[in-house]
């Protein structure tokens, strides 16, 4: 029985079976998944040569922009060594072999492998891409590890992967509507598949949190708003290129991302507020006076934000990224 004086050792416990029905409902067995091959031209086929070269000829005409964003969301989806041995870190999840929480942790990292998989293949064969720098910047970035701010807590870290598989999601479908609309069917197909993974993933993550809420809101609730009071940054914050200092590569890569739309501060915005909807935050009952003032915070924090996002403008500075060949 979960009481108001549980620990959080002890709701993670506790939610062992709804953890187990997770990975059923919203993850896939590796018999019914999507694989890279299924995706590009296979190299067994007497076909092939000409279709990389279709593909070559449909990525010449990708926008500088597009490119420099799909190298980023590929080194962040390559960097996923470190996202597996950050979940273990968590505390309180048990380290049974066998049980839910490590069967869930194998099982989301399995379908997430695929993803830097298969945008690293299509790069690499669009011709397009310096792939030594590319694959500079991915081992740097797992070398270099990141600070997302979650203390190893697991109320901290499932909102953490709420919103980011939430904003994961965004991102690749948005690259594949503007690869769609700059004529490469392919990287627009493949894209879209990597994004409906994400929206698997985050319904998994803001589930678990629903979960939570149901055991412990006041809580859940204090690491709620400390989140949001810190900011949700990107797991590849610290993202470089030879040469440049750590996490100074990142900022040119996010502003091409808001110049052509593919993740910007309006989308952070309807992020969170996606979240308070889910989460049933305006209607929550249960919390101390602690608890009702960060309610209070995060309930008011998107308009805040809003505000914010009108002032802003697009960056219009373009950088000269080393990734890319041309």
């Amino acid at each position: 029985m979960i009481t108001a004086v549980s620990s959080r050792a002890e709701v993670i416990k506790w939610m062992e079976d709804f953890v187990g029905e997770k990975i059923t409902e919203l993850l896939k067995s590796v018999e019914d998944s999507w694989q890279p091959a299924d995706l590009l031209p296979d190299s067994t086929l007497d076909n092939f040569l000409g279709e990389i070269k279709e593909l070559r000829e449909r990525a010449k005409e990708l926008s500088y922009d597009l490119l420099a964003v799909l190298v980023g969301d590929t080194i962040t989806e390559e960097a996923l060594p470190t996202y597996e041995s950050w979940l273990m870190t968590i505390d309180g999840l048990p380290s049974d072999p066998n049980g839910p929480w490590m069967r869930w942790n194998r099982a989301w990292t399995a379908e997430e492998n695929r993803h830097g998989d298969i945008l690293n293949r299509y790069l690499f064969l669009s011709g397009r891409i310096n792939m030594r720098e590319m694959e500079a910047s991915t081992q740097y970035l797992i070398a270099d590890g990141f600070d997302l701010m979650t203390d190893n807590d697991p109320y901290r870290s499932f909102v953490y992967t709420s919103f980011q598989e939430t904003a994961t999601n965004i991102s690749h479908r948005r690259v594949a509507q503007i690869a769609k609309r700059e004529g490469d069917n392919v990287l627009a197909k493949l894209c879209g598949h990597v994004a409906a993974d994400e929206a698997r993933h985050a319904k998994a993550y803001k589930a678990f949190v629903s979960k939570i809420f149901e055991a412990d809101a006041n809580e859940m609730m204090l690491a709620f708003e400390d989140m949001m009071r810190k900011k949700i940054v990107m797991p590849a914050h610290y993202m470089r290129e030879l040469g440049v200092d750590m996490g100074k590569t990142f900022g040119h890569f996010t502003d091409a991302a808001q110049r052509i739309g593919v993740y910007t501060s309006a989308d952070y915005t309807d992020i969170l507020e996606g979240l308070i909807k889910e989460w049933k935050i305006e209607t929550l009952t249960g919390l101390n006076e602690a608890g009702e003032r960060a309610r209070d915070y995060v309930v008011a924090l998107p308009a805040r934000l809003k505000r914010v996002a009108e002032r802003m403008k697009v960056p219009q500075l373009e950088y000269k990224f080393r990734w890319i060949a041309d």
